[in-house]
């Protein structure tokens, strides 16, 4: 089996500041607990091409590579895999809407490498499907309280 699944989110944010959320460290603030990287390179860690790491899936572990992190190009690509069950790719493209409002587009590749990976892919691509609007959420809480919206 193999799915592809996209969506748009509208950071709130200059460019530069959009960009910095969405490398594995910059999304922790927003991403929620599930969302822990353990960098095996570079430590310490940081957003870079060529970084490792690693991220619980429930019982499971997911080896992820960024494959390309090109700020300049504005064009940041994933790769991890899950042994023996499947291997998905993320492709992250920003355009500068204006000053202040950069739009995401996301992109999910996932493959099954088995039958029992099929099951991982399906149940996996129906939650990309409402990622765009989760992330959204996400995003907008994080960027509001950053900026101190809503404190009293």
């Amino acid at each position: 089996m193999h799915t592809e699944t996209s969506f748009d989110v509208m950071v709130k944010a200059p460019f530069a500041e959009a960009a910095a959320l969405f490398g594995p460290e910059g999304e922790r603030p927003w991403a929620g607990k599930h969302w822990d990287p353990q960098f095996i390179f570079p430590l310490p860690a940081r957003d870079e091409q060529g970084a490792v790491f690693t991220i619980k899936h429930g019982p499971l572990s997911a080896v992820w590579v960024v494959a390309q992190h090109d700020v300049e190009a504005r064009h940041f690509h994933y790769v991890y895999f899950i042994s023996n069950l499947m291997v998905t790719t993320i492709d992250v493209r920003f355009a500068v809407v204006d000053a202040s409002t950069t739009r995401v587009h996301v992109t999910y590749a996932r493959t099954a490498m088995t039958p029992e990976g099929d099951e991982h892919v399906a149940a996996m691509s129906k939650g990309d499907r409402q990622s765009g609007a989760e992330w959204q959420e996400a995003l907008d809480a994080y960027l509001a309280d950053r900026k101190g919206v809503g404190q009293h």
